[in-house]
């Protein structure tokens, strides 16, 4: 999958997301950088869900609370692995 560069501006801009550890870097940008279209276009619901208690370790404190209250099944996945 192919990032625009006002998401991916530095580093890859392809990433393979049949292999994990693209998938989970794919994913922080794009949460990250992203704003609400970048996350409808480019994140796949389940999936975020599924990755988010490994991916809330890697986004600033910023970015899990805006995510976390703004998707509150994101908050419920992230008590769960705790």
């Amino acid at each position: 999958m192919h990032l625009p560069l006002h998401l991916a501006w530095s580093g890859l801009t392809t990433f393979g997301l049949d292999r994990p550890r693209l998938r989970t870097s794919y994913y922080r940008i794009v949460l990250a950088e992203g704003r609400h279209d970048d996350l409808v276009q480019y994140l796949d619901r389940d999936l975020l869900v599924g990755l988010w208690p490994a991916l809330r370790t890697l986004v600033s404190r910023d970015v899990r609370e805006v995510r976390e209250s703004a998707f509150g099944e994101l908050g419920g996945s992230a008590r769960a692995a705790a």
